[in-house]
C-alpha cells in the first residue's frame, strides 16, 4: 500500500486531506469557548520497541487482541486515542476530527493550563521512547504541524514529557527538537523552555 503523507492541502471539517482516516471510538466534545493552541508529541509502539504492526491503530480503535502479547496485559481495558498517527516510514493516519477531544494527555499541566487534552492536539510517532526517529516522521510532523497551524491559533508545541513530568518520558531524549523547530521556521517561544536551552547551550559550545 502506497504510504501516506498529508501532500494534498486542505480540510474537511476537522480531517486533513491526505491522511489515512481511521475512526477511535475514543473522543468526546471539547469544552465550549476551547482554544486550541497545543500541539502534544508523543512516542508508541506495540508491542514497546516493534514497529510496522496494526497494533497501534488497533489500540486506538478498541479492536486489539490483549491476550496476543504479554505486554498487553499491561494494558488490558486502555481505551485512548490521539489525532494523529505518524508511522516510520512517514505514513500519516488520523484517529479523531481535529475539532474534537482526543484521549492522549490524560493528567496535564501546561503553561497554567490543566487538563490539556480540551485545547491540544494529540501527534503520536511510531517509536520507542529515548530512542531516534526517521527522517521521513520528521518530514511528516513538519507538513503536519504547518497544516495545524493554518487551520488553529497554535502557539506551544510540547512533548507528554513535558506537559506530564511526573507521568510520561516520551517522546524522550532521541527526538530532535532542534531540527523541528529550524524545519517549522517557528520562534523558540513556541517550544519549551528546556529544549530551547539545550540547543542554546549546544550553540555556545
Amino acid at each position: 500500500m502506497p504510504t501516506t503523507r498529508p501532500t494534498q492541502v486542505g480540510w474537511q471539517g476537522g480531517w486533513l486531506l491526505g491522511a489515512r482516516h481511521r475512526l477511535s471510538p475514543n473522543h468526546g466534545p471539547r469544552p465550549e469557548g476551547a482554544h486550541i493552541d497545543l500541539i502534544v508529541i508523543h512516542s508508541i509502539s506495540l508491542p514497546p520497541g516493534e514497529y510496522g504492526g496494526p497494533e497501534v491503530e488497533q489500540l486506538f480503535t478498541n479492536t486489539l487482541d490483549w491476550d496476543a502479547h504479554p505486554y498487553f496485559g499491561q494494558i488490558r481495558g486502555m481505551e485512548v486515542s490521539a489525532h494523529f498517527f505518524i508511522r516510520r516510514d512517514g505514513e500519516l493516519v488520523q484517529f479523531v476530527d481535529a475539532d474534537a477531544r482526543a484521549w492522549h494527555a490524560g493528567r496535564s499541566h501546561w503553561q497554567g493550563r490543566d487538563n490539556r487534552n480540551d485545547d491540544s492536539i494529540g501527534i503520536e510517532l511510531e517509536g520507542l521512547e529515548g530512542e531516534h526517529f526517521e527522517p521521513a516522521q520528521y518530514e511528516t510532523l513538519v507538513r503536519l504541524c504547518t497544516e495545524l497551524a493554518r487551520r488553529y491559533p497554535v502557539a506551544q508545541i510540547a512533548g507528554h514529557e513535558h506537559i506530564a513530568p511526573s507521568r510520561k518520558l516520551d517522546p524522550g531524549a532521541g527526538f530532535d527538537w532542534t531540527l523541528l523547530r529550524r524545519a517549522l521556521g517557528w520562534t523558540h517561544a513556541c517550544f519549551p523552555s528546556s529544549v530551547v536551552g539545550d540547543e542554546r547551550s549546544s550553540a555556545t559550545t
